[in-house]
């Protein structure tokens, strides 16, 4: 076969037919371009590279990018071929596998996340109950800290406790799995206010205060209820939240949310010990070692953090 026919064969065949050689060239060719525009949407550089690979996997990893690239706000087949680095009929070819299977659906202007997905999320947040999802994070923070850790989510006005593992400093709380405590007035209960309206404070604070009327154990009924608002603002700002004396004397704690894939405060862990070991100053150096046990049990859960927001300028 002479070169003329060779080149006419090869400019007649469809893109994926074509010489193996000059397929590699334009892959290798298109990777850096791919690569960057995953990187600007989040999509798992992992589910691109090509090292990683074995054979047969590439098209399961592709539609993996693929609804990565959807979830991620790319809605058209050219936008998924610039983050797969793939050409259009490849694909269109994923694209329209992923909308048969309902993985992808196909609206005015492109394309969605499908049904199926909503389906199979479902079922791995039954299978991954928030206690199994929590415990190695709080385990973590246990061995960091030497104090007692504690989970909980909310209960109507209260906090209900769900796990706990107790501090090695020979320190033994009052608190136990199963135990109910008023929301406002532990740092747990509070980390589950953070996203409340300010008047949803107030009326918390005062259920805590009629249900800690009569209590032996003399938590600090001193902190007036502006005190406690101006308190909430400040952690509702920061994202943590402090038990200052409010539930139990002498004891402190360092408290954050742990979110849900919607976004919601499904539960929040909390960090606790006595006044010796739990000074202001430490609290402080806490509050992101909370936050960070925080933030990977929310992710386990679906959560994603916020992505951060550029404006453009006008000239």
């Amino acid at each position: 076969m002479n070169k003329a026919m060779s080149s006419t064969l090869a400019a007649n065949l469809p893109d994926e037919a074509a010489p193996v050689q000059n397929a590699s060239a334009t892959a290798v060719q298109a990777q850096p371009k791919a690569r960057a525009a995953a990187d600007e949407i989040g999509v798992a550089s992992t589910l691109l590279d090509g090292s990683m690979q074995q054979a047969g996997t590439q098209t399961l990893l592709r539609g993996l990018a693929i609804l990565e690239a959807a979830a991620a706000g790319v809605r058209d087949l050219r936008s998924f071929g610039a983050v797969l680095g793939t050409t259009r009929s490849t694909t269109h070819r994923l694209v329209s596998s992923l909308v048969q299977a309902r993985y992808l659906r196909q609206v005015q202007g492109g394309y969605l996340l499908g049904p199926k997905l909503i389906e199979l999320g479902t079922i791995a947040l039954e299978q991954m109950p928030l206690t199994a999802v929590a415990r190695p994070h709080l385990q973590a923070l246990a061995d960091e800290t030497l104090d007692t850790i504690h989970l909980g989510v909310r209960d109507g006005d209260d906090v209900l406790y769900i796990d706990k593992i107790p501090g090695q400093r020979g320190l033994e709380m009052r608190s136990r799995v199963g135990h109910r405590m008023p929301l406002a007035s532990t740092g747990i209960g509070k980390a589950m206010m953070l996203d409340l309206a300010p008047q949803s404070w107030r009326d918390l604070f005062d259920a805590s205060r009629r249900t800690l009327a009569g209590v032996s154990f003399r938590p600090d009924h001193s902190l007036e209820p502006d005190t406690f608002l101006k308190r909430m603002a400040t952690y509702s700002a920061g994202g943590y939240t402090f038990d200052l004396e409010e539930n139990e004397i002498s004891i402190r704690c360092v408290a954050a949310p742990v979110r849900d894939a919607s976004g919601a405060i499904v539960a929040a862990l909390s960090v606790a010990s006595t006044i010796p070991y739990m000074p202001l100053e430490r609290m402080d150096e806490l509050i992101p070692v909370v936050q960070r046990e925080a933030r990977a049990i929310s992710q386990e859960l679906g959560w994603r953090a916020p992505q951060p927001t550029t404006r453009r300028i006008r000239r």
